[in-house]
């Protein structure tokens, strides 16, 4: 499996293009001689390498499941009636995950160790723990522990999701906790470089990295809590105890992308530029729910450029609507106002959220109720509301703005509301589906795929089938639960 073991490393450029549903990344570029490759020459390919595995196909593929858009053609319509297979997300994998992102961050690592440059190195490790995280969730066994390492093994072994999320010392595997913590403790050593404008997300504020990544803990604490509340406790309560984490929304940790052609965020140029733009429109259950909840956030989310907003449902096969220049798409909120995004990958509101969620459901400190108007008020805030407008929504919508019932329907609130704030981030909605069950979803109509049912993993590609043996045969399909969902 020499396409994520390569000894070459693949430098991802910042101006990525978006040509072709399936065969659009064909811009790499591996350095002739990697050793002189600079850690400033590699971030901010590498960051972009994440920014396009978040929001790029499995965007669009988890999106369409969990309901907030609908696809009207070509992949995103099969996939809105649970049809995957392996030939889906090669350049997911490949290109922006493994070849990509990954393969810079362990080169950003070898050299900030080789030259006290720790600063690098501490980043390059918090978003490779992010980056592996996004190919386990989706997954779900990958090679971990032995990919990224050049001959050494070319045919990597699938590590469990079990020992990527907790470690396993028997097999030298390194949890993503423990990963992400050591890239912490580089951050507070002494570094020969920092990084400055090159680092697109930060701009060089380690101390921003140091809140993201206890950020990331909690996000994968709350990943793996309904399998693992014991660690899923004890890793919140490090981080509460610690007190450096996001709290504003000045901390989010976003990857804004260029205006000009080539290097658009790839939702802005799947919808607005590329020839499949037409592929992608408001799903009718997601305009349903925001609007059954008075929600001012649906113009901001989405375009309404004629007298209604334009939308299909989940599932439909009849015809589409016309003209297609009314349908209603993402807004400037998520694209940008000529395609700069950002990719928002941890925010303050969902620090928030998941906080109020692991008080009512583990017991972790903090008052439910005030991390979820907290949660509430930084999406609404993000997304452009005054003060006064979000009181006046609140005040006039108490069914919103009070957690009421038992734990469950209050869990089922705050995810729900964490559905609605992470809009044009189709991952986090995906696994918060699954390892929740909120907010509700319908089936689909003309729901196929196996047995009808919506796909809680993506189906291996095709290629590392066939090139590495160690890999399931057969494989799991599509309705097989990853490990850390138990909903």
């Amino acid at each position: 499996m020499k396409s994520i073991v390569s000894k070459g490393y693949l430098l991802i450029p910042f101006f990525l293009g978006l040509g072709a549903c399936s065969n659009y990344l064909d811009v790499n570029v591996t350095p002739n001689n990697p050793t002189s490759v600079t850690p400033a020459v590699l971030l901010p390919g590498a960051q972009a390498g994440t920014a396009f595995a978040n929001a790029n196909e499995l965007n669009r593929f988890t999106s369409v499941l969990t309901q907030q858009l609908a696809g009207a053609a070509n992949s995103p319509a099969t996939y809105d009636v649970y049809q995957t297979n392996g030939a889906d997300f090669g350049n997911q994998w490949n290109g922006e995950i493994y070849n990509g992102a990954l393969i810079n961050y362990q080169k950003l690592i070898e050299l900030g160790d080789a030259n006290n440059a720790k600063a690098y190195s501490g980043i390059a490790k918090i978003l490779k723990a992010y980056t592996f995280s996004i190919a386990t969730d989706v997954w779900g066994d990958v090679p971990y522990s032995q990919a990224l390492q050049g001959e050494a093994f070319t045919a990597p072994r699938l590590d469990k999701q079990e020992d990527i999320y907790k470690g396993n010392t028997t097999l030298g595997i390194q949890s993503l906790f423990d990963l992400v913590r050591e890239g912490i403790k580089d951050l507070d050593a002494t570094s020969s470089v920092v990084p400055g404008a090159d680092d697109v997300i930060f701009k060089g504020d380690l101390n921003k990295w140091k809140q993201a990544g206890n950020t990331i803990l909690l996000k994968f604490a709350m990943t793996i809590s309904r399998k693992e509340p014991a660690l899923a406790t004890a890793v919140i309560n490090e981080v509460l105890t610690g007190n450096n984490y996001i709290k504003t929304n000045a901390g989010d940790m976003n990857f804004t992308f260029g205006a000009s052609v080539g290097s658009q965020d790839p939702r802005y140029t799947y919808v607005y530029v590329s020839t499949f733009l037409n592929d992608l429109i408001l799903s009718t259950r997601y305009l349903n729910l925001l609007t059954s909840l008075n929600d001012p956030r649906l113009p901001i989310f989405f375009t309404k450029p004629g007298a209604n907003y334009v939308t299909i449902d989940n599932g439909f096969r009849g015809t589409l609507p016309t003209p297609t220049a009314n349908w209603s798409r993402y807004n400037k909120y998520v694209v940008g106002n000529a395609g700069e995004g950002p990719v928002r990958f941890i925010t303050n509101f969902q620090r928030a959220f998941a906080l109020a969620e692991a008080a009512l459901r583990l017991g972790t400190p903090g008052d439910p109720q005030a991390l979820y108007t907290e949660g509430i008020t930084a999406s609404m805030t993000l997304a452009g509301l005054t003060p006064a407008q979000i009181t006046a929504y609140l005040t006039a919508n108490p069914t919103v703005a009070t957690l009421t019932g038992t734990t469950e329907q209050k869990i089922a609130q705050i995810i729900t509301q964490k559905y609605i704030a992470f809009t044009g981030n189709g991952l986090e909605l995906w696994n918060n589906y699954r390892r929740t069950g909120y907010p509700a979803l319908q089936l689909a109509q003309n729901a196929g795929g196996i047995d009808g049912t919506l796909p809680v993993r993506a189906v291996y590609i095709n290629d590392e089938l066939q090139r590495n043996p160690n890999f399931p045969n057969p494989a799991p399909q599509s309705n097989v639960k990853v490990w850390w969902d138990i909903d």
